[in-house]
């Protein structure tokens, strides 16, 4: 039987944590799809901003996941806004594209400003 020698010894050490990595990382998809809670998504909120309703929430099952918005809906008096959140976490609405805000209200609440009192139309999904 040929001795272990220190580099096979760290040669099947490396590669047993290999293996036990690739089934956390293979695991975790299928754990995030199985309904667990996203500690960085966004708290709902419902109040009224300026006279005006604005809501946000985890977006229903009947919505979707790939959309731009990570599966949040924002709406203001019953509309949709348009949302999308930016690689960097910061969020946009399809009202104020060009100013970025840290969440999905601040959003909400930016495109109140914006409208200044206009209706939001509905945004045409793709």
């Amino acid at each position: 039987m040929p001795e272990i020698t220190r580099r096979r010894a760290l040669t099947a050490a490396a590669a047993v944590a290999a293996t036990a990595s690739a089934a956390v990382t293979l695991a975790a998809p299928a754990a995030s799809a199985a309904g667990h809670h996203d500690p960085a998504a966004p708290d709902s909120f419902d109040e009224v901003y300026k006279g005006r309703r604005i809501q946000g929430r985890p977006a229903g099952g009947g919505a979707h996941h790939h959309e731009h918005g990570g599966g949040y809906e924002v709406f203001i008096d019953g509309v949709r806004l348009h949302v999308m959140r930016n690689a960097d976490g910061s969020w946009i609405s399809v009202v104020s594209h060009y100013d970025p805000v840290p969440t999905p209200r601040a959003a909400a609440r930016a495109a109140v400003d914006e409208l200044q009192g206009a209706p939001l139309l509905p945004f045409p999904a793709n």
